[in-house]
């Protein structure tokens, strides 16, 4: 049989799709091929017909490319990668002007009602927030390869896929029409909907008769059981803290490669990316598992239960939230609490996690200059874009995040006793503003809920936690369950110099705020010569064999020359806080402590 090419086939159910369609408002076909994906392009076809009255009025359709994908909180500019734009409506070509960096505007003909744009989009970055083609699979977010109309952003689309020869799975959130072609509402879910196309493998189950699919790609060792049941484990415990759930199916779409992680939620799907490794090692697979209930809890907090900035979305543009470290941060305390809850997680490493993520920012200067809702705002220009000097003036809405859900889980266990926590927090937002007012909530909205559910007056803590920097009281907090945060390092009087070093290199990286090397003037950059006349075998060990108030001289290149500083050694300030069992805990705290743990 004559192989007929997908031009052919685009004409052929354009025609078709063209003649069931309503006669009311536009309609949007995209068509999707990968003719040679060693090349890493897409090869996209739209046809937009159907037009309505303003369109044909002004002459003129404005094509775009989103700039950025929710979720990761960048300006990505994705119009960089397409090539090669051409318009025809009929036999007839139109014209077509870049107007700014993402627009192509297409001067229509006057008897016009349909006009195919072909491009290519180049996709060589295999990450959560790109898209990526190559002769063993294809991956794509919709925002850095769908061209869209503004204006239409409430039409129906529908996206039919041509695989790659031997290609026989697509794998998308989206509703499936049959035959690889699938249906997106609107722009909203069509960018939504990340798309694998491969040979990937299923993996499937049931959750209270909602279908989910694992779609794994890159070839892997596993216990094929094990982890669909452990999929499952996590998301039936995150299930558990709205206790409702809005899909009608969900997909995980896992990327196993050699080295990398990372996930990036969806409204019905998720992208993760895990080390091939990860089935076979337990730490690395209780990480992954994390990773799991992280983007999975995103269903409800970021895509549902959502600040008001955070949808409708602006493509082109910085949508602006302080409430990141809320739709992110608390997500990342929830990824550890999920797999407690699971008992996926002992007590004692949940512990030691916690603890970890509180050393993580005590021990960062910017954590005393960045405030949760300040690193919120600025993720557009710092979180995405570090320097040398990041852990001085910044600190992460992850991280800050993570501590700050669960000092608000232990505060609301407080205050009612152990009747409600976070949990309850969530149910109010998800009830509240996602299915009562569908909108998302504003700040002020977000602390009278914590208010409603605690009982309790919260603006000292906003104001001086949240929205400032002050340090938070934790043993105020880790009373409550009969711990307190001890610093293992309070008595130690080790000498530092305050510089990092990457690679087992010489060449500072870093210099934290306030260091000896900070005050008395070393700079990222440098390339450690001499200290005291000696070159250096190790630098730690170096230093840690002087005294606190020793100078040391250092010799050093900086822009070729040669300098040499004189640094007076200080104390380390490098806390070890650890979370350990009060002595003589009453029984309120130990019931205290089971309630918050889930025993």
């Amino acid at each position: 049989m004559k192989k007929i090419s997908f031009f052919a086939i685009y004409l052929i159910f354009s025609h078709f799709c063209w003649g069931q369609s309503s006669t009311n408002q536009p309609k949007i076909e995209y068509f999707l091929s990968m003719e040679q994906p060693q090349t890493h392009y897409f090869d996209v076809i739209l046809r937009l017909s159907n037009f309505d009255a303003k369109t044909k009025q002004q002459g003129f359709i404005d094509l775009k490319m989103a700039a950025w994908t929710p979720g990761s909180y960048l300006i990505r500019e994705y119009a960089k990668n397409v090539e090669g734009v051409s318009v025809t409506s009929g036999t007839s070509n139109l014209k077509s002007d870049k107007i700014n960096k993402n627009t192509w505007r297409v001067r229509l003909l006057a008897a016009s009602n349909e006009a195919t744009v072909k491009y290519k989009v180049y996709a060589n970055e295999l990450s959560v927030r790109t898209s990526f083609i190559d002769d063993s699979h294809g991956y794509l977010n919709p925002a850095s390869v769908m061209m869209y109309v503004n204006e239409w952003r409430q039409v129906p689309s529908t996206v039919s896929i041509k695989p790659y020869k031997n290609w026989n799975t697509v794998s998308t959130g989206l509703k499936s029409l049959g035959n690889n072609v699938f249906e997106a509402e609107n722009l909203d879910i069509l960018i939504d909907s990340p798309i694998e196309i491969g040979t990937q493998k299923i993996l499937s189950f049931d959750l209270k008769g909602i279908p989910h699919k694992i779609a794994m790609y890159g070839d892997v060792k596993m216990d094929e059981v094990k982890v669909a049941a452990d999929f499952k484990k996590v998301c039936e415990t995150a299930m558990t803290v709205v206790g409702e759930h809005p899909c009608k199916d969900y997909t995980f779409l896992i990327h196993n490669i050699n080295q990398g992680g990372g996930g990036l939620e969806h409204l019905n799907s998720t992208t993760c990316q895990t080390s091939r490794s990860s089935y076979s090692d337990e730490k690395k697979y209780q990480s992954f598992m994390s990773l799991i209930a992280h983007e999975y809890f995103h269903l409800w907090n970021v895509k549902r239960i959502r600040p008001k900035a955070l949808g409708p979305f602006d493509y082109e543009n910085e949508n602006y939230t302080h409430l990141l470290w809320f739709s992110e941060g608390c997500t990342s305390f929830y990824q550890s609490y999920i797999l407690r809850r699971a008992n996926m997680m002992t007590p004692e490493e949940y512990l030691t996690t916690y603890g970890n993520e509180i050393n993580t920012i005590e021990n960062q200067p910017g954590n005393k200059v960045q405030s949760a809702t300040e690193s919120s705002w600025d993720a557009w220009i710092k979180y995405y874009r570090p320097n040398e000097n990041s852990r001085n003036s910044t600190v992460s809405y992850y991280d800050k995040g993570a501590v700050l859900g669960g000092i608000l889980n232990l505060a609301i266990l407080k205050e009612t006793k152990g009747s409600k926590n976070l949990d309850d927090v969530m149910k109010g937002l998800y009830q509240e503003y996602y299915k009562k007012q569908n909108r998302g909530f504003t700040d002020e909205e977000f602390q009278k809920m914590v208010e409603s559910v605690s009982g309790k007056p919260m603006g000292d803590f906003f104001q001086k936690y949240i929205f400032g920097t002050e340090t938070i009281p934790y043993n105020t907090y880790f009373e409550t369950v009969g711990l307190q945060l001890k610093d293992k390092n309070a008595d130690k009087l080790e000498p530092f110099l305050g510089t990092e070093f990457r690679g087992g290199g010489l060449k500072i990286t870093g210099v934290q705020r306030d260091s000896p090397a900070y005050n008395d003037g070393l700079n990222a950059g440098d390339e450690i010569l001499q200290i005291d006349g000696t070159k250096p075998e190790d630098i730690v060990k170096l230093i840690s064999g002087k005294k606190i108030g020793d100078v040391v001289e250092v010799k050093l290149r900086r822009d070729g020359l040669e300098k040499k500083y004189n640094i007076s050694l200080q104390r380390n300030t490098t806390k070890n806080l650890v979370l350990e069992p009060m002595e003589n805990q009453t029984k309120e705290q130990m019931t205290m402590y089971k309630k918050w743990l889930y025993l």
